[in-house]
Parts: structure tokens; C-alpha cells; sequence
């Protein structure tokens, strides 16, 4: 009888210790399979997505759509890069607490990977990155430039693909359409589509989409994104071909914190000078100048007025992005439009083409000379003293209100997009001062 009670016992034992075994297996296999997820390459997920018929509505709520706008009609890469703008960031247990007053980093690319594997390697080095997010967003769906996004460790990292990118999209609009008028046709002669630019020439969809990229990004990580939409602070902005010093953040994060009171005027911060080929002045003094194009920051307020010049941004016909602020939206203000930056350049471009050249050619439009960019001690710590006066840059030369642009914006469908793209969102979150 007591045998019998003891063979119970060590049954009921062995039972309870098979059971924990089994759940400690099967959370041994579920953390597995979580960080094998995590890690999985952006084509594995695509090819797995099941799309239904209620993606572009569900993804559309996610991002606080405010009406059904009229956009293109979309192909199934498209409808599966816009479900893929949904997954959060990665990275986040390794960086599980960002900074409250995180200036969050946005990257945007094209197709030049061996640009952007500078442009990593650099951001990897960059004091401070690890507390904040970085948002790569995507012209196109190329492999080779996932797999280097895959890659990045150090921080967390949110992927978002441009829906309506002319490189989705093979025979339809914004790609080319059939019909479509080319070069300098004459509508009425070839019986084609499209209007002409100031200058004659059909839309590139290559080329135009230049433009809508940037413009689809900016509304869609100001007021679109659910980890920006109510995201007040600054933002910082940089191209695939931007290297960026080690002292990059910590150097914006004082120039951000000086500009109220050193620089009121000021509408952003600038990593780097408005003339591409300067390295800075080197002064002890704070710089006041136009706005340039690498690494430039902003704040909500700002954003806003941009915003607020939506006609006149997607009207104007130069398919640059950047000559279309200068030439017409800045303008617009009223006022000078000053950037705040230190006299030390903390940023610098070393590409030798423009973002969608170099590609489909025996090698990559890279210049080898540049690549080697030297990095002193000076640009490993921030090097800017809250002392210093500011030195205002007066008349500098560059794109002002007047010039009518280089063209290649003319097509009516291109400007009625660029338009759709300003009312996809609700406007949320609080405005500071500039």
C-alpha cells in the first residue's frame, strides 16, 4: 500500500516535470521565433503578406486618413509596400526607451546602395543615435537596399515604402502610361497624353519622381505616421548621399536649444552650409543663412506653413523638390527664410549625381576620390559654444523668387497627385515656436 502511494507520487512528479519542460520549450521556441520574425528581410514579408480586399482601407484608418482622396489606382507590390508602412519599428528591444526630446532622423533613398552603405556605416558612429528613431523611406522597392537597412543594429529603424512611387508602377500612371505623350510631341498631332512644361517636354516619370517622393514623405511622416503624426519637435532630414559626422545629434540638439533665443527668426537647423562645397567657416560664431538641402531640420510650426503652400509647392513647374522651395514656397512666407548652423560642418555630400542617376550602367555614379571623407577630432564632439554671436548672411546668391524653374512639372496628372498627397491626413498634434 505505501509502495503503491509512492509510485503515485513520483508519477505525479515526473508529470509536473514534463509539464515545465514542455512550457519551457515552447517559450524557448516562441522567442526564437520572434526574433527570427523581427530579423526577416523585407522580401520574405512581402511575398507573405496576405493581401485582401480591405488593405488600402485598413492601412488608410491606421494613418488617420481624413477622406477617400482620388489617387491612382494601385497594382498588388503597391498595395503590399503600403501594409508594410504598418509594421513598427525593429530594433525596439534593443532601444525599448527612446529620448523624450528625440529629434527623430529621416533618411530618404533611392537606389544606390554603395551610397548608402556610407551613409549607414556614418550614422552607426553618430553619438546619441540610439536614442532616437530613424525612418528610412523608400522611391521604389530595390533589394539591395533593404538588405543594408536590414543590417542596422543601432538603433530603431521604421522602413516606409512611397505607395505611388512612378517605379511601382510598369504601365500605368504615375509610370509610364500607354498613350502616353514623349519628349516634345505634339498632343494634338500624335493623339497622346499629358501636358507639356514651359519648355515642351513630356513628363519623366523618372524624373517627377523626384519630386513626388518627397512630398508623399513629408506628409506622411509629419501627419501620417503614427510615431511622428504627434511628434512637435524637430525632425531631421537626409539624403542617401549625406555623410554624417560623429557629432551630428549632439550638435543639432544644441543648435535646436540655441535658436529661440540666439536666432528667433530662424526656421530650422542645418547640419551643414547652404553651398555644398564649403566645410564651414570655422568661426567662433553661430551662422544665419538660407536653408540648405543636407541635413536640414524643422518643427511641426514649421511644417505647417509649408504645408499651408500646397498649391503653390505642387503648381510649380521644376521637378525639384528643393529649387521649388527656394524659388517659390520660401518666398511665399513673407520673410527671409534663415537656418541656424554652426561654422563647423557636420554633414557632407559626396555624391557625384543627382539621387536617381548612376543606376542601370556598368557601375554606380560614385566619385572614389570623395569617398574618403575625413573625419578630425573636432567632428567626433560637439563644437559649439552657447556663447557665440550669430553672423547673419545677407543676399546670398542661389534660387530666389523669380526663377521659373528648369520644367519637367507640367503634366496636369502630376500636379493633381501632388495635391491628393496634402489631404491624405488629418493634421494632429500641438505646434511650438519656431
Amino acid at each position: 500500500m505505501a509502495a503503491s502511494k509512492k509510485h503515485r507520487l513520483r508519477d505525479s512528479a515526473l508529470r509536473r516535470l514534463l509539464y515545465v519542460l514542455c512550457v519551457t520549450l515552447c517559450g524557448v521556441l516562441l522567442l526564437i521565433f520572434i526574433f527570427r520574425s523581427n530579423s526577416t528581410s523585407r522580401i520574405e514579408i512581402i511575398r507573405n503578406l496576405d493581401i485582401g480586399d480591405d488593405v488600402s482601407s485598413a492601412y488608410h484608418h491606421d494613418l488617420k486618413v481624413r477622406e477617400r482622396v482620388k489617387l491612382p489606382k494601385q497594382n498588388k507590390l503597391s498595395l503590399r509596400l503600403e501594409k508594410l508602412n504598418r509594421l513598427p519599428p525593429r530594433n525596439s528591444d534593443l532601444y525599448p526607451n527612446l529620448a523624450k526630446d528625440r529629434i527623430v532622423v529621416v533618411l530618404y533613398v533611392h537606389n544606390r546602395p554603395q551610397y548608402l552603405r556610407v551613409v549607414v556605416d556614418s550614422l552607426s558612429n553618430v553619438v546619441g543615435i540610439n536614442e532616437t528613431l530613424l525612418i528610412v523611406s523608400h522611391d521604389g522597392y530595390f533589394e539591395d537596399m533593404n538588405k543594408i537597412i536590414d543590417g542596422i543594429r543601432f538603433c530603431q529603424v521604421k522602413q516606409i515604402y512611397a505607395p505611388y512611387s512612378p517605379h511601382l508602377f510598369s504601365n500605368s500612371f504615375p509610370g509610364v502610361s500607354p498613350g502616353d505623350c514623349k519628349d516634345k510631341d505634339d498632343a494634338g498631332v500624335k493623339r497622346c497624353k499629358g501636358n507639356p512644361d514651359q519648355y515642351g517636354n513630356h513628363r519623366s516619370p523618372k524624373i517627377v519622381s523626384l519630386k513626388h517622393h518627397w512630398w508623399w514623405m513629408m506628409n506622411t511622416v509629419w501627419d501620417g505616421l503614427r510615431e511622428t503624426r504627434e511628434h512637435s519637435g524637430h525632425i531631421l532630414f537626409i539624403e542617401e548621399d549625406h555623410f554624417i559626422f560623429p557629432n551630428a545629434y549632439q550638435n543639432l540638439q544644441i543648435l535646436i536649444s540655441l535658436k529661440p533665443k540666439k536666432c528667433p527668426d530662424c526656421y530650422a537647423a542645418n547640419l551643414a552650409p547652404s553651398d555644398v562645397n564649403s566645410r564651414g567657416e570655422e568661426w567662433a560664431s553661430l551662422i544665419a543663412e538660407r536653408m540648405g538641402n543636407v541635413g536640414y531640420s524643422f518643427n511641426r510650426t514649421v511644417w505647417r506653413k509649408i504645408h499651408n503652400k500646397a498649391r503653390e509647392f505642387c503648381f510649380f513647374d521644376d521637378y525639384n523638390w528643393d529649387i521649388t522651395m527656394w524659388a517659390t514656397v520660401y518666398p511665399s512666407f513673407g520673410r527671409p527664410v534663415y537656418t541656424l548652423r554652426g561654422p563647423r560642418s557636420s554633414a557632407v555630400h559626396f555624391g557625384k549625381c543627382g539621387l536617381h542617376q548612376g543606376q542601370g550602367e556598368n557601375k554606380a555614379c560614385i566619385d572614389s576620390g570623395m569617398m574618403n571623407i575625413r573625419v578630425d577630432e573636432p567632428d567626433k564632439v560637439s563644437n559649439i559654444e552657447s556663447d557665440w554671436v550669430v553672423h547673419i548672411y545677407k543676399n546670398q546668391p542661389g534660387y530666389k523668387a523669380g526663377f521659373k524653374g528648369w520644367g519637367g512639372w507640367g503634366d496636369d496628372r502630376d500636379r493633381r497627385l501632388c495635391l491628393s498627397f496634402a489631404t491624405m491626413y488629418h493634421s494632429i498634434g500641438t505646434t511650438s515656436p519656431l
